[in-house]
């Protein structure tokens, strides 16, 4: 096979040539380690490379599942895999060897795929954008001044530019969905309770962070979520898991769907006009297949949510920071001038503002489940401006200096004085606020790559539906798929791919 086949290749393709014999697995590792050669210099998607592990798996002659042979990667935060580290994008963490795998990592393996890294992660995936101090800033392939988003945002990164046809991810408040926008590909954040957490952890931030993958078709996405959805004894609940595979309901195509369309946000009062366009190009093609689109007003109030959303999330770096110190003293921890911040301020709240926080949820609940009484889905960007050049959101070394300070005066008092919360509200999320309603309220959403900007960046739109919407959803982006195809898009590195054999 040549390396310009194996790009152009989806994983359920390459898993069927494994299949009939016609490549093998080593062949298919070979291709993806040399396009990670190729590229990843300039887009440090991947921050650790796991050979060993791959080679054992690639030669075992034993690989069985539905992508069987397959090269993947693994975000490197909250997959672990046994004997490598996962620093989740932090230098504290940097020798934290996992002696289990996580569950999700298990049925990625259970499912034939060959990992042979970990992508990257800002800290503790803590931001829309991937530029931790630790392992430097992943960039976007279609443009490498521009982010490729976060917090997977070395998983889009590496499956934009071909070194993999899908990678691990995961999504706290659009982390999945943020680095799919920003790539132009498929990224489908499934509703509470489907995502295989453990054994390091339960189910983080009360259960609003769900695992998963960015894939560049609908088939993948909807076989890989196949794959890792099913039921775990040591769950705390039992979720209502689909009654058929998400990859069988992609046979038929919605009609007549009831859609409501928004690009309005109190968080970014004024969105881009290519984050515009966007919606409206999609309401466009929607109508043409059929469907009712209208345009309506946002079902929520999105600045109220972000400050819920942002007070549960200090309270977790808070819980993290401080479990970490404790496990491996606070004198072997080197934590970013930021999250030592935010963990900080977490810590001033205190319980009240992170419990106050969640019970606020169930007013966002209803307001979504009223909208849903109505209309199948809500349509909105996924983010509010093309990807961001990188550095863009970056804090200065004073502020950083600062908060060093604070932090470690336990000054938080301070912080909150200082209006700390609005200014997170504007600056972090005012260039994404429309992901974080799925993670507050538990619903699926998925973002699809619809449009391109004038200068050839992605920039996606994002479908929300009512609980159990998974496969409704993925049956959504596989028409949309049919109907504007987005496979044969490319970035300029992988269409200057040489045609090397293997």
């Amino acid at each position: 096979m040549e390396l310009a086949e194996y790009v152009s290749m989806d994983a359920t393709e390459l898993a069927a040539l494994v299949q009939s014999g016609e490549v093998s697995a080593r062949e298919l590792l070979e291709l993806a380690r040399r396009r990670a050669d190729d590229v990843d210099g300039e887009l440090n998607s991947i921050v650790l490379r796991m050979d060993a592990a791959a080679d054992e798996r690639a030669d075992s002659g034993t690989l069985n599942g539905p992508f069987a042979g397959v090269p993947f990667l693994i975000k490197d935060l909250a997959q672990e895999y046994r004997g490598y580290p996962t620093s989740y994008g932090s230098r504290s963490l940097a020798a934290d060897v996992a002696t289990d795998h996580a569950l999700v990592t298990q049925r990625f393996l259970d499912a034939g795929l060959v990992i042979f890294g970990k992508t990257n992660t800002p800290e503790f995936g803590a931001k829309a954008v991937t530029e931790p101090d630790y392992w430097g800033s992943s960039r976007n392939p279609w443009n490498t001044a521009r982010t490729p988003g976060g917090s997977s945002g070395g998983s889009g990164a590496a499956v934009a530019a071909g070194i993999v046809p899908a990678a691990g991810a995961n999504d706290g408040g659009g982390s999945i969905r943020i680095p799919a926008a920003c790539n132009g590909l498929v990224g489908l954040k499934l509703g509470r309770g489907l995502s295989p957490y453990g054994p390091q952890t339960g189910e983080i931030m009360f259960g609003m962070v769900g695992q998963g993958v960015v894939s560049r078709t609908v088939r993948d996405s909807a076989a890989l979520y196949d794959a890792i959805v099913s039921p775990d004894p040591n769950a705390e609940y039992l979720a209502q898991f689909p009654s058929e595979p998400f990859a069988n309901s992609l046979g038929s195509r919605p009609t007549g769907l009831r859609i409501g369309w928004s690009h309005s946000s109190a968080v970014n009062p004024h969105p881009h006009r290519e984050a515009i366009a966007a919606v409206e190009r999609t309401a466009a093609v929607l109508s043409e297949l059929g469907h009712h689109v209208e345009e309506v007003p946002p079902p929520f109030d999105d600045w109220a949510l972000s400050r819920d959303f942002l007070s549960i999330w200090f309270a977790q770096v808070h819980v993290q920071v401080s479990e970490i110190k404790a496990r491996i003293g606070a004198k072997n921890s080197h934590f970013e001038a930021d999250t030592l911040a935010l963990a900080e301020f977490g810590r001033h709240n205190g319980m009240l503002a992170a419990i106050s926080a969640l019970e606020n949820t169930t007013t966002y609940v209803r307001s979504l489940a009223t909208f849903h009484d109505r209309y199948d889905f809500l349509l909105t960007p996924t983010i509010a401006t093309p990807p961001l050049a990188l550095g863009s959101t970056a804090t200065s070394s004073l502020v950083q200096a600062a908060a060093r300070v604070v932090s470690t005066m336990r000054a938080g008092r301070v912080m909150a004085l200082s209006g700390i919360v609005d200014d997170a509200i504007a600056d972090g999320l005012g260039w994404v606020p429309y992901t974080q309603l799925a993670n507050v309220t538990g619903r699926p959403a998925i973002s699809v790559p619809m449009h391109w900007t004038d200068d050839g960046l992605p920039l996606g739109v994002q479908f929300v539906g009512r609980l159990g919407s998974e496969s409704g959803l993925l049956r959504l982006a596989a028409q949309l798929e049919e109907a504007r195809p987005w496979i044969h898009r490319f970035p300029a590195p992988v269409k200057s791919t040489q045609k090397n054999a293997v």
